[in-house]
């Protein structure tokens, strides 16, 4: 059992997993002090001079009912600059390689499609070198 659960860490797309998980944390502190340090004192020059910031009360004497527009503005700013980046350094370039590269395995292909396919490619391989 042990060593099944070892295979499956080991065979590559756990620890891809693991690693890209690890990197959006990292990613998302980053945006977060962004949002922070540049995005909400900008916004807050829009808010007026009250402590309540970017928004408005739908009762005029009642703080309780004040809707924010801040948070929800920095919540949109924050998953757009995200998506932003990862699209442009992570899909943009591996859809690149992909093109680059090849595809991988055709669509619909069984298992031994693909090896009656490797079977005749190094048959052909063999022929054209005892031809030479």
């Amino acid at each position: 059992m042990l060593k099944g659960f070892k295979d499956f860490l080991l065979r590559g797309n756990v620890i891809d997993l693991a690693v890209a998980v690890v990197m959006g944390t990292a990613f998302v502190a980053i945006v977060t002090a962004f949002s922070s340090g540049i995005i909400n004192p900008l916004l807050a020059v829009f808010g007026g001079t009250g402590e309540l910031g970017l928004g408005f009360r739908l009762i005029s004497d009642k703080p309780a009912t004040f809707i924010a527009a801040g948070p929800i503005i920095t919540a949109l700013l924050n998953f757009l600059v995200i998506a932003a980046l990862i699209y442009g350094l992570v899909v943009l370039p591996a859809n690149k390689a992909r093109t680059r590269w090849g595809g991988g395995i055709p669509d619909g292909a069984t298992d031994n499609e693909l090896l009656h396919q490797i079977r005749d490619l190094l048959a052909d391989e063999r022929a054209s070198k005892d031809r030479n």
